[in-house]
């Protein structure tokens, strides 16, 4: 594993654990060129996924900047980082085993705000604006209508 801060081939491992929910295995690594160290995460990949933009370039999935946008819609609320992570790879299994290699952003983002629908409705609003693109407050107010009366369903 190539050291993050001096670019030398050669890094250790000094520790390996399975993280909490054992979907992944956590590794301490040291560079003994710069003696930086580090965290790597190592995760079963089922497929290699590309993901079809909507004016359809082609990019591989990237967990990281799944995992940026929903901790950025759920910044300041009362949801761990660990939770987050538990999103993603659940998000990220699903997509593998659906069987395509390709999917859209828009499966990405329905997958993504059926999720925080169910964690967290401020969270779940705040992806919806920036993920739908509301152009003023009355598509703000219909989607809070629309999930607003989704939970009166469920009760």
């Amino acid at each position: 594993m190539k050291c993050p801060f001096c670019g030398c081939d050669e890094t250790q491992v000094k520790d390996s654990r399975n993280t909490d929910d054992n979907t992944a295995i956590r590794r301490r690594r040291e560079c003994p060129e710069c003696g930086s160290r580090f965290t790597t995460f190592e995760r079963v990949s089922l497929r290699e996924l590309i993901v079809v933009k909507k004016n359809g370039e082609k990019t591989l999935f990237d967990r990281d900047k799944l995992a940026k946008s929903i901790l950025l819609a759920v910044r300041k609320r009362p949801i761990s980082s660990e939770r987050v992570d538990k999103i993603v790879t659940s998000l990220q299994r699903q997509f593998e085993n659906s069987g395509e290699s390709e999917i859209t952003t828009v499966q990405i983002g329905e997958s993504v705000m059926q999720a925080l629908a169910h964690l967290d409705k401020i969270a779940y609003i705040r992806f919806a604006s920036v993920y739908k693109d509301f152009k003023d407050v009355s598509e703000f107010v219909a989607t809070i209508e629309k999930l607003t009366d989704d939970n009166e369903g469920e009760e």
